[in-house]
């Protein structure tokens, strides 16, 4: 079997993800998962596509990620791992997008507008 290629994004963060038959070991930037996300629930949102599809153990996945923080990384890698599963076999994309792990999450940081400290947040407006 080839190694499938897909991408994930959250956020400012980007991750590509090569999947491929295997014994199950996940590396992320040349780094074991568990040590890349020392957080249980990040380690948890990574395998979530394999425990919805029962495919624990079966694939190698191998991920570059970049930008964001940590858990805009996990979501990334999820995504990409939930992509790269449907390419594999159609039959589980309904299960994944059952649970909303085929949606790329569109949210993003607003911008800062002129005039303003933040995004929203106005300058103290004095009366007198």
């Amino acid at each position: 079997m080839e190694i499938i290629n897909t991408l994930g994004r959250r956020k400012t963060s980007v991750a590509r993800v090569y999947l491929q038959k295997g014994s199950g070991s996940v590396t992320v930037n040349n780094k074991d998962y568990k040590e890349f996300f020392p957080v249980a629930m990040l380690q948890s949102k990574i395998q979530q596509p394999f425990n919805l599809t029962e495919t624990v153990g079966q694939y190698d996945v191998k991920v570059n990620v970049m930008g964001g923080g940590i858990n805009g990384q996990a979501e990334a890698i999820r995504l990409g791992i939930s992509r790269a599963l449907v390419k594999i076999s159609e039959d589980m994309k309904p299960v994944l997008k059952a649970d909303g792990l085929m949606t790329r999450d569109p949210r993003m940081v607003e911008r800062k507008k002129p005039g303003q400290p933040k995004a929203r947040k106005k300058f103290q407006f004095s009366k007198r």
